[in-house]
C-alpha cells in the first residue's frame, strides 16, 4: 500500500482543457458534417479574444478545402468561415444572452469562397482580414449582413489590382441556417463583385445580380465563388445581362433606400441664388454644420442651439451640395426610388446631416405641396413631385458617365 501511495504521488498531472462552448460546439458539428474528412481545420485565431479587449471581433475563422462539383461547374476551392458575430458562449461575455428561439448574437456568421489557384497548396489569409473587418463594422454599427445586401469596397480585397474590389451578400450554399443552445444562426456568404455589379446591384437590386452571376460560369456560378483573376464584368460575359438590370429598374425600381456619403446643403434665399455661380456653398453660414456643434456641450449656448435644431423650419430654395461617389448615385434616387413612389437617403458621414427624397405617395413626411423643403434639425427632407423626378432622371442621366463630370452641386428652388 505504502509503495502504490509512492508511486501516485510521483504522476506528473494530466492537463485538461476547457470543455468547447456551446454555441461554438453546435457550429464546429455542422461544419463536420460537411468537411467530416477535415475535422481539425486549419485556423486564423484572435490572440487577444474581443472580450478580453482584443480587438477583432472573430475569435476564429476556420479554413477548408472544398473539392468543388465538377459537373455542376462549381470549381475547387478554399470555404473560409467565421465564429464570432453569433453566441458561442452564452454567458454574456460578449452578446446579451438569448433562448433557443431567439437569433443568436447578431444571429450570423460569415462565409467566403475563394477560388484554388492550380498547384496552391494553402489557403490565402487575407479573407480572414475582410471578414474581421465586416465583423468589426457590424459590432460598432449594430447593423446586420443579409442575403442581397452589398458592401463597398472601393479596393481589390486582395490589395491586388484585382477588378474584384466590393461585395455582395447571399446565403451559403451548404450551410444555410443552424441550431444552436443559444438561438439560430445564419450563414451569410461573401461574394466578390466588380464595380459595374455594384453600381447594378445599387440600381436594381442584390438578388437580381446574384441571380445573374450565378448562371455564369466565369462570374461565380452555382455556389458564387470568387474568382480574384477574374477580369470580365458580368455585363461583358453576357450581353443580355444589361438589358436584364435595365427592365428590373423600370418594374421594380431599387431596394437600396439610404446610403452614406459625403453631402451638405444650405438654406438660400432669392438673391443669394442670383450670386452663388458655382461657388462652393460649404464655408456659407447658412450651411448645415451639425457636426461641429459638440454634442457634449453642457452650456447655455449649446443647450439653446440643441433646441433650435429639433424645430421644423420650412424652407424657400436649397443648395444641394455631394461629393462626386455620392452624386453618381443621384440616377438610382430619383429614377429607381422616388418614380416609384418610395424614398431615398443620404446621410453624411462628416456629421449628422441626413438628407432625404421622397415622391409624393410617401407618408409620414413633413412636406407638401406647399412646403416642399422641410428641415428639422439635422435632417432635410426634399419633396420630389412626378414632373421635377422625369426632369431630374433625364438631367442626372450624366451622372452616369463620372468621368465627364466636374460639376457636383445643384439647386432646389
Amino acid at each position: 500500500m505504502e509503495e502504490e501511495e509512492c508511486f501516485r504521488s510521483h504522476i506528473a498531472p494530466m492537463t485538461t482543457f476547457p470543455p468547447t462552448p456551446l454555441g461554438l460546439e453546435s457550429l464546429y458539428s455542422l461544419c463536420r458534417r460537411i468537411y467530416a474528412d477535415q475535422v481539425n481545420p486549419l485556423q486564423v485565431t484572435a490572440l487577444v479574444k474581443y472580450w478580453l479587449g482584443g480587438p477583432d471581433p472573430l475569435d476564429y475563422i476556420s479554413m477548408y478545402t472544398n473539392p468543388g462539383v465538377a459537373e455542376h461547374n462549381i470549381p475547387p476551392h478554399w470555404h473560409y468561415i467565421s465564429f464570432g458575430l453569433s453566441d458561442l458562449h452564452g454567458d454574456g461575455r460578449v452578446h446579451d444572452i438569448s433562448g433557443p428561439d431567439t437569433p443568436s448574437g447578431f444571429g450570423f456568421e460569415l462565409t467566403f469562397r475563394l477560388k484554388r489557384e492550380l498547384g496552391e497548396t494553402a489557403p490565402p489569409t487575407w479573407p480572414a482580414t475582410v471578414m474581421q473587418a465586416l465583423a468589426k463594422y457590424v459590432f460598432q454599427s449594430g447593423n446586420t449582413l443579409c442575403a442581397g445586401d452589398h458592401v463597398s469596397w472601393h479596393t481589390a480585397l486582395d490589395n491586388s489590382e484585382s477588378r474584384i474590389q466590393h461585395m455582395l451578400m447571399t446565403e451559403d450554399p451548404q450551410l444555410k441556417t443552424a441550431q444552436t443552445p443559444y438561438g439560430s444562426v445564419n450563414f451569410v456568404q461573401i461574394v466578390g463583385i466588380c464595380t459595374e455589379e455594384l453600381q447594378a446591384a445599387q440600381h436594381w437590386n442584390g438578388p437580381g445580380i446574384l441571380e445573374i452571376l450565378k448562371r455564369l460560369h466565369g462570374a461565380g456560378g452555382p455556389w458564387l465563388i470568387t474568382d480574384m483573376r477574374r477580369g470580365e464584368s458580368m455585363l461583358e460575359l453576357d450581353l443580355a445581362a444589361q438589358e436584364e438590370v435595365e427592365r428590373g429598374i423600370e418594374a421594380d425600381g431599387s431596394n437600396l433606400s439610404g446610403v452614406s456619403a459625403r453631402c451638405s446643403w444650405a438654406d438660400v434665399n432669392a438673391q443669394q441664388l442670383n450670386t452663388v455661380g458655382t461657388s462652393n456653398l460649404d464655408s456659407n453660414e447658412n450651411s448645415y454644420k451639425r457636426e461641429t456643434l459638440d454634442n457634449n456641450s453642457s452650456n447655455e449656448l449649446g443647450v439653446l442651439e440643441s433646441t433650435e435644431l429639433l424645430r421644423s423650419k420650412k424652407l424657400e430654395a436649397l443648395h444641394l451640395t455631394f461629393n462626386l461617389e455620392a452624386g453618381i448615385l443621384l440616377p438610382l434616387a430619383i429614377r429607381g426610388r422616388v418614380k416609384h413612389g418610395r424614398h431615398f437617403t443620404f446621410k453624411s458621414v462628416l456629421g449628422d446631416t441626413v438628407i432625404t427624397f421622397v415622391a409624393p405617395t410617401v407618408t409620414g413626411t413633413l412636406v407638401d405641396s406647399e412646403h416642399p423643403y422641410v428641415a428639422h434639425g439635422p435632417w432635410l427632407q426634399v419633396l420630389i413631385p412626378d414632373e421635377l423626378a422625369q426632369i431630374m432622371s433625364q438631367s442626372f442621366e450624366v451622372l452616369n458617365n463620372p468621368l465627364e463630370v466636374n460639376v457636383t452641386f445643384c439647386h432646389f428652388c
